[in-house]
């Protein structure tokens, strides 16, 4: 279990304080086109600006590559973050991000004030975790709040270096909600506990599916890298997405699971067509019907039928990845049938970051779930049951 110091431990009055947020939002000519990462933060933020802290945020924002990339600046970030807390975000605009600028704002501040500084990533020592950068930021805080989960599972200055330059560091709300489900839940779940992963690769879910045959009661295979595991069921696959060097890992799981009890499920039936389109004749053929000039590209109806069945009685589910190319809408239904299936349940649902977390809430099922998380990569790691740098910079209580 991690138990890790959140800002409900700690007093900020009077204090100046260096929060982590992940403000890296998609931006089309300098408009922010979908702020959930900034609402999301909002209540941390609030919180410390409620107890008096001098509230200093920081964040990355896309790749600049170590250098100033005015495209990529936070200034949009402030404005919006202005309106969104009802005070204003006074924006430190510094291209070394810890400059003359940023020093004076912060000197200046008042209890309960806000600034945001420049982009994380427009120095170079970032994503290196050079110590200089570290000793940089934490030159400007008492205290360090993390509360960046998308960024956890790398070790960079803003996230973990400074950590070693002040003498407090806690996590914020949004990283203890993180660690609390996918951590936590992973660890030690109410079961029956369901896992259900998809995507196209098998490559990139191995240790994750290692990791959880040893913890689930019932793991679930979708998405492309099904027919990794169909062919090592000695399936005809046709063109569908193989993975050749893994075919043998995949038959080794299988095996994994029969020894530990598991209940491994793959498809029984796919939606299959001619070539990787939406505009193109589609068919569902069940096992071993697959022509060899065909691909699969979604579960078929019996298989969404058995993946729902085995969810009802559930009681934690885990969700990492489609069921097929849901963003072509002959190929969304094995998806959407998913997500509907743990919409309907009352269990613990946790939605691992990425594509099955931009699914869940283009399909409108978003506040049906448990838990959606905020990070792809380290929601994955978690589930593999790797230490995240970022997590385990914080203090322990």
């Amino acid at each position: 279990m991690l138990n890790k110091k959140s800002v409900d431990d700690i007093n900020v009055k009077g204090k100046r304080v260096l929060v982590r947020c992940d403000f890296n939002v998609p931006l089309q000519e300098g408009k922010i086109t979908d702020e959930n990462r900034l609402v999301a933060a909002l209540p941390t933020i609030k919180k410390l600006i409620a107890d008096g802290g001098k509230v200093i945020l920081c964040s990355h924002l896309g790749k600049p590559k170590g250098e100033p990339k005015p495209e990529l600046s936070l200034a949009p970030v402030a404005a919006r973050l202005t309106e969104l807390l009802g005070q204003e975000v006074k924006f430190a605009k510094d291209d070394n991000v810890v400059g003359e600028n940023a020093k004076a704002a912060v000197a200046a501040m008042k209890d309960g004030e806000v600034i945001l500084l420049e982009n994380t990533r427009y120095r170079a020592e970032e994503t290196k975790n050079v110590e200089e950068f570290s000793k940089d930021l934490a030159s400007l805080a008492d205290v360090f709040v993390n509360d960046a989960f998308g960024t956890a599972h790398r070790a960079h200055c803003s996230n973990v270096g400074v950590t070693k330059f002040v003498d407090t560091a806690v996590v914020g709300y949004l990283m203890q909600k993180e660690i609390d489900f996918l951590g936590n839940a992973v660890n030690k779940p109410e079961r029956p506990f369901v896992a259900i992963l998809g995507g196209s690769k098998v490559s990139s879910k191995i240790s994750v599916i290692n990791n959880l045959l040893d913890k689930v009661d019932t793991l679930i295979i979708g998405g492309g890298m099904a027919y990794t595991f169909m062919k090592a069921n000695g399936e005809e696959v046709g063109k569908s997405l193989i993975e050749e060097d893994y075919v043998a890992y995949a038959k080794e799981m299988m095996d994994k699971a029969k020894a530990k009890n598991v209940n491994l499920l793959i498809p029984v039936d796919s939606v299959v067509a001619k070539e990787f389109s939406n505009d193109v004749p589609f068919r569902t053929v069940g096992e071993g019907e697959m022509a060899a000039d065909e691909l699969g590209l979604d579960i078929g109806e019996k298989t969404q039928k058995i993946y729902a069945d085995a969810v009802k009685d559930a009681k934690t589910v885990v969700w990492n990845g489609p069921m097929g190319v849901f963003e072509m809408s002959n190929f969304a239904a094995g998806t959407v049938a998913v997500a509907k299936a743990l919409a309907e349940i009352n269990a613990t649902t946790i939605i691992g970051g990425g594509d099955s977390a931009a699914a869940v809430n283009i399909l409108g099922f978003g506040d049906k779930m448990t838990h959606i998380s905020t990070g792809g990569g380290a929601s994955l790691e978690f589930l593999e049951g790797k230490e995240l740098p970022g997590v385990v910079a914080a203090n322990d209580k």
